[in-house]
């Protein structure tokens, strides 16, 4: 019977490592549990109980929470002093059919990040300092409240986006920024892909500071809607969105929505919901340049994609394709060979996430550079093994 390990300290996680005789699956609440490969391990280590806000200082805007916190826990509390997470994490819990909450500690370990990506930077870009335990159970300090240059390897930036394979995460420390006073959305109906990508690419080179950029392409009776949100101090978003309506000088139907249409809409782009159903269909993100978005749908023509959306001003593809065979993973890897990029598998059944690359393939030589930083952290392979590639 499988057991799932629950420490309720930092010391008390590194004597449960320090002590296994077998692999486990390292996870908070369990809601992003599709992501990845399927780990070969029974038992798991949870860290719902590393729990609380342990630093938290407006004026710095700066916070420490550890790994089992809640999401939702750190943005009330930040939103209560006016302030907001950066980058914008996503809710998977809509796309895996989940429930809990989901934790902290999983957005630090699997860099995860919204539409705000293409302004403020990825999850990675804003956490300053880590805590955490490694596979032979030592408990490891990187970075602070302070940035700094660094000099040798950045336990930080390797450690978020490596899928707990080489750290149970006990603690985050990372920066905030102030909440804008509004947000708007330009929403111009009608267009196709490629003239869509040509106004978000335009829009994000203008001076406007475009905080996100996204193409929903038509879809049950709904026309194409091309987005693009401005955020900031009020009367600066009325007089940016009325000088960028100038600048497109797009013949689209255009609309304006408010903050509150703007919040559920954009929530909707971060979280993938537009993608998310029929919930048996496999999702893909692919990453693209933004203008190559078109040309990467065109070239998966004879696939059976069933819905797609662009973020990041078209440099982010969803794509939501049929679950047979190998879910589109062949035609997808040739067209990101061609195109530049890569691609990662969000969603499918285990069968298939077990039999094709869930990530991104990496040539020989940066294979072995991730199989020696598994073997120098994790030497017994005991924290989720095989969750990005096989035997690492």
């Amino acid at each position: 019977m499988a057991h799932v390990f629950t420490p309720k300290s930092e010391t008390e996680a590194a004597d449960i490592v320090r002590g296994l005789t077998a692999p486990v699956s390292i996870r908070g609440s369990g809601t992003r549990s599709g992501l990845g490969r399927t780990v070969d391990a029974e038992d798991a280590l949870s860290t719902r109980g590393l729990d609380g806000i342990s630093f938290y200082e407006p004026a710095e805007m700066m916070m420490s929470v550890r790994a089992g916190t809640p999401v939702s826990v750190v943005e009330q509390t930040l939103a209560a002093k006016g302030q907001m997470l950066p980058f914008e994490p996503a809710d998977h819990r809509g796309v895996y059919g989940t429930e809990g909450e989901p934790t902290f500690g999983a957005v630090a370990a699997c860099n995860i990040s919204g539409p705000r990506r293409i302004q403020a930077g990825a999850a990675r870009d804003s956490i300053v300092g880590l805590r955490f335990v490694n596979g032979r159970g030592e408990i490891i300090k990187s970075g602070g409240r302070v940035m700094k240059n660094v000099t040798g390897l950045d336990l930080v930036k390797l450690t978020c986006g490596s899928y707990g394979s080489l750290a149970v995460l006990t603690e985050i420390t990372f920066k905030v920024l102030p909440r804008p006073e509004r947000a708007s959305t330009l929403v111009l109906e009608g267009l196709d892909d490629m003239d869509a990508v040509a106004v978000l690419t335009r829009a994000m080179g203008s001076a406007f500071e475009v905080s996100g950029a996204a193409y929903l392409p038509a879809h049950d009776g709904e026309p194409a809607r091309t987005l693009l949100r401005l955020e900031g101090m009020a009367s600066s978003v009325r007089d940016r969105m009325t000088a960028l309506q100038t600048v497109l000088s797009s013949t689209a139907s255009i609309r304006i929505l408010d903050d509150d249409a703007t919040a559920a809409l954009w929530r909707d782009v971060r979280d993938g919901a537009f993608v998310a159903m029929p919930a048996d269909n496999a999702l893909w993100r692919v990453s693209v340049k933004p203008t190559q978005g078109p040309a990467l749908i065109a070239a998966l023509a004879d696939i059976p994609l069933d819905r797609y959306f662009f973020d990041w001003s078209g440099g982010l593809v969803w794509l939501s394709v049929a679950p047979t065979g190998d879910a589109g993973a062949a035609p997808i890897r040739a067209a990101v060979s061609e195109l530049g990029g890569h691609a990662t598998l969000i969603r499918a059944p285990d069968h298939i996430r077990r039999s094709v690359d869930v990530f991104q393939p990496l040539p020989g030589a940066l294979m072995k550079i991730t199989s020696g930083i598994k073997q120098s952290s994790d030497p017994r392979r005991l924290l989720n093994p095989g969750v990005m590639y096989p035997g690492i």
